[in-house]
């Protein structure tokens, strides 16, 4: 069972879930995906949680460490070719027409142990696109997303304050823990369907001086909306407790994928790099730099697309910053140097996370030690494997440099200097940002039930939510 971490335990982070743009009282269809499945499984290799500093660290904060060799067995596959691969349908549950009329006609989507094709421009079979408009509580409208990714949409913030309670929602079961509160499945009493509720103790928050960072990932939330990006739908608060209602993405963390299988094929790394592309894209567009891209924040929606979750280090910045902050093995060299930045270090983490996928461990982790990484990115010397291909190679080192006026993404061509490379040369961006691509890897969920079975579970929470009475920081957390 792959195992998902909450809230920064071990390296892994909180989760939400995985309705695309689906608020808590308006359905909508999503489009299909094919099946690929990982043949293999093993231990994820020792990574340290977060560091940061005081002024800048994330809503919670944990380190696991394991340990495991990272393999360099078969050479992946390189082919983008549709005949490459088998091709297999995957039937896409209808929306239900109602509110409270949920429809149980889903359909149980199992993997097959096959690499299906990721990324093919002359494919001619175009899923269903949802046309049906999504409405709040107070029947207050949201637009839908679209357009192709070289028009980027005038910053807007979407109205996430909804007039939500507890009493809106039965809390199912928890999905994930932390040193701040939990995660919780729950499911609408007003349209049956299901979400992931985040749940932060006011005090614990205070004590950690994670006011403003807690904030700032609410208003960060708010203001984002993409097809890989999760979804805050909104937020409220007792005298104990905020809480944020956002998506529940069904198939947990790519970590998860990774870990048991090894490592990715070419065409299955290049798949969920340029989804990510698409995402840091956006986010760039509206000066925002992300700062902690990696798998465990890279969840699966039910037909194997990406959503990026938890914002907590997610800052607006149209110029320059020094905080310190991110996990050891994916901060560029700037910032452990302790020098001003900007978007470039999310480009810096994209090569690092695409190596991962590639080679199943990052290039400078040295033993869990977060000095040890820190020294050896400063060093800068990659190692590259053999099996790695000669285009995915050059991305990685055109990425991976601590030279700021040699990084792709940080050049006159901004992100689009990434997407034009020629590793990603197959890749149909307007089409992928449709989600009109099949997934490489569909999890084996049961769509629109909430089906946990890909997270752990987890002791319920003793403490009563919703209390009233005396609330000292209340003040503090006015957006709630």
């Amino acid at each position: 069972m792959p195992t998902l971490g909450f809230l920064k335990k071990k390296r892994t982070k909180d989760s939400t879930g995985s309705k695309d743009l689906d608020s808590p009282t308006s359905p909508i269809n999503t489009a299909g995906a094919s099946p690929f499945s990982p043949t293999k499984s093993n231990t994820r290799g020792s990574v340290v949680s977060k560091t940061s500093t005081n002024q800048d660290q994330p809503t919670s904060q944990t380190s696991q460490p394991s340990s495991t060799t990272p393999t360099t067995s078969h050479k992946p596959a390189d082919s983008m070719n549709p005949s490459s691969y088998p091709q297999q349908a995957y039937a896409t549950p209808q929306a239900s027409p109602e509110p409270h009329q949920q429809t149980q006609q889903q359909q149980q989507q199992h993997t097959v142990p096959s690499i299906q094709n990721l990324i093919h421009p002359a494919n001619t079979t175009t899923p269903q696109q949802s046309q049906q408009q999504q409405q709040q509580p107070n029947a207050s409208s949201r637009p839908t997303n679209g357009g192709a990714p070289q028009a980027q949409p005038a910053p807007t913030v979407r109205a996430t304050k909804g007039k939500y309670t507890l009493q809106d929602f039965t809390i199912q079961r928890t999905l994930g823990t932390g040193s701040f509160g939990r995660v919780h499945l729950v499911q609408s009493k007003h349209n049956q369907r299901f979400y992931a509720v985040k749940v932060l103790k006011k005090a614990q928050v205070v004590k950690m001086k994670q006011v403003e960072h807690t904030n700032d990932e609410r208003r960060m939330l708010q203001q984002v909306k993409h097809p890989f990006l999760i979804t805050l739908w909104g937020t409220f608060q007792d005298s104990k407790n905020l809480y944020m209602v956002m998506d529940f993405v069904e198939g947990g963390e790519l970590f998860s994928l990774l870990r048991k299988s090894q490592r990715f094929p070419n065409p299955v790394a290049k798949f969920y790099a340029a989804e990510v592309t698409l995402a840091l894209d956006y986010l760039h567009a509206q000066n925002i730099i992300y700062r902690d891209l990696k798998p465990e924040n890279l969840l699966l929606d039910r037909h194997g697309h990406l959503k990026i979750t938890d914002f907590g280090f997610a800052k607006e910045v149209p110029d320059i910053t020094w905080t310190l902050c991110g996990t050891p093995d994916y901060l560029a060299p700037e910032v452990v140097a302790s020098k001003g930045y900007n978007k470039s270090v999310d480009w810096w983490s994209l090569g690092i996370l695409i190596f991962e996928m590639l080679c199943g461990f990052t290039p400078f982790w040295d033993g869990g030690s977060p000095m040890k990484i820190y020294e050896n990115i400063l060093k800068g010397r990659v190692k590259y494997p053999p099996y790695i291909h000669h285009d995915a190679q050059d991305l990685l080192q055109k990425l991976i440099t601590p030279d700021l006026t040699k990084r792709l993404g940080n050049l006159h061509g901004g992100s689009k200097d990434v997407m034009n490379h020629p590793w990603f040369a197959e890749v149909t961006w307007e089409r992928l940002q449709k989600k009109d691509i099949d997934a490489p890897y569909v999890p084996p969920v049961r769509a629109g039930v909430g089906d946990a079975s890909q997270f752990d579970k987890y002791p319920e929470e003793t403490e009563a939510y919703g209390q009233t009475g005396e609330d000292p920081h209340g003040s503090l957390f006015p957006d709630f």
